[in-house]
């Protein structure tokens, strides 16, 4: 039996193109001094048995009639993923912000293992960094924040294993018989749709409320439909990328539940709106709007084993919200109000709920219509999104690289299709930080954005007291 990709998982491969390059990634700062490359490849190599995507590349069925399968990479070469670079002197943070960008801006190699691993020295204060790049049909957010849990250590000086890693790479099938079990796949899967089928009449209940919550998710998100005001945060892409970012603490963010109240989730939306205002004022463009974005929102299920526990599993579980960030409010308390309110309203609407029912059914439609219909998707305009906001729970606990401790962790989130800048949020060790990707291009000015993040914060916090 294949390991095939999910349908969402394989909608990943297919949106990306010349200009899309659909690869998640985090940026880690650790203290210094650089430990030496091999203590680096030595603990990634004690934790491939945990992360088996790691030596296994994708390969496709011939004609498309089966969506693609992860097999093992026969020539599988660690020193290939995990790579050294040094930044010139004096070293600064914008100097290693834009080798993100340009490191970002390059597509992974399909014919090898969908990951790399970059070791950067030369930052000032004695600083290294770690620049771990991984195709998004591998990952999620949230599994990828497990992965990231897993290659690292969690102490300073971890007992390594003795024993050599036996791994040994299992033949890759030929087309012929990729083929072979796609038809046969085929054939089978309809006695898997109506078993899953009696299973569901022997909980009607059950199954009558999962319907219900997703039919009042379709209504709800019938209205995107709508398409937003025109502005220069949509439009075509190139396929180079600029990166920035900006800082905050949990400790912030606490006063400002606190006294004004609303989610941890609800406050960063706050700051970010204040950022996008801040960029279209910046740029001459009213502010007399809203900037809807989409929330990727994990749907996997509380309590089940995951990464972390080492099975593995780094598939993709994650559905979507879409928010309306209210630019239009200058008062910086309004504008949290505002959004908390908006927030659970969106979460009784279900929209998350039918966002995963809708993308599971793509499972239902032939893998060549699959391909097909998300290229093209990819391809018509999108204005009725204007950005995405993925925020994504990291450790609170310090985790370590070489026997150096990891400070400080920023997202990195691609883009795709007529979106021209993307926001992630990762929280690690007391912190949460903000990456931002922009456009080449076309958003020069993300740093404005950035810069708007932590002035919305720092308005908030002193509103609280």
């Amino acid at each position: 039996m294949v390991d095939r990709l999910s349908p969402l998982d394989a909608s990943f491969l297919h949106i990306e193109n010349d200009v899309s390059h659909m690869h998640i990634a985090s940026v880690a700062i650790f203290e210094g001094p650089p430990p030496p490359y091999e203590d680096i490849t030595a603990m990634v190599a004690s934790k491939l048995p945990l992360v088996p995507r790691y030596r296994q590349v994708v390969k496709f069925v011939p004609l498309q009639l089966g969506r693609p399968v992860w097999v093992d990479d026969p020539h599988f070469n660690l020193n290939y993923h995990v790579r050294a670079t040094a930044l010139a002197s004096p070293g600064s943070e914008e100097q290693l912000r834009t080798l993100v960008g340009r490191v970002m801006s390059q597509p992974l190699d399909r014919s090898k293992p969908l990951w790399e691993m970059w070791m950067v020295e030369g930052l000032d204060n004695g600083h290294w960094a770690m620049m771990s790049k991984t195709h998004h049909c591998m990952v999620d957010g949230v599994s990828g924040t497990d992965l990231l849990t897993v290659v690292l250590d969690r102490e300073s000086d971890p007992p390594r294993p003795a024993v050599e890693d036996e791994w040994r790479p299992q033949p890759q099938p030929t087309g012929a018989e990729l083929l072979a079990d796609a038809v046969r796949e085929r054939i089978t899967s309809p006695y898997e749709q109506i078993r899953g089928l009696r299973a569901a009449t022997r909980a009607p209940r059950q199954a009558v409320d999962q319907l219900t919550e997703v039919a009042q998710g379709v209504r709800s998100l019938a209205g995107l439909a709508r398409a937003t005001p025109e502005s220069t945060i949509n439009g075509s892409i190139g396929p180079h990328r600029r990166w920035a970012w900006a800082r905050s603490t949990l400790a912030d963010v606490k006063t400002i539940r606190a006294g004004l109240g609303g989610t941890v989730n609800d406050v960063v939306l706050a700051a970010i709106t204040r950022g996008f205002r801040d960029l279209l004022e910046s740029r001459g463009e009213s502010t007399d709007r809203v900037i809807r974005t989409l929330v990727p929102v994990s749907v996997r299920v509380k309590g089940a084993a995951g990464p972390a526990q080492g099975d593995g599993t780094f598939d993709n579980k994650v559905s979507a919200m879409f928010a309306e960030l209210p630019v239009n409010i200058t008062d910086a308390r309004e504008r949290l109000d505002a959004i908390h309110a908006q927030m659970g309203t969106l979460k009784e609407s279900k929209q998350a709920v039918a966002g995963e029912a809708l993308t599971s059914l793509t499972g239902f439609a032939p893998p060549m219509l699959l391909a097909l219909g998300t290229r093209v998707f990819s391809r018509i305009p999108q204005r009725n999104v204007n950005t995405v906001t993925t925020n994504v729970p990291g450790p609170q606990f310090p985790l370590y690289a070489g026997g150096r401790k990891m400070l400080e962790a920023f997202p990195y989130v691609p883009l795709a299709g007529s979106v021209r800048i993307g926001v992630a949020i990762f929280s690690y060790n007391g912190m949460i930080n903000f990456g931002v990707t922009g456009d080449y291009d076309t958003a020069p000015d993300i740093s404005v954005l950035c810069q708007g993040i932590e002035d919305g914060i720092a308005e908030m916090v002193k509103l609280s007291g």
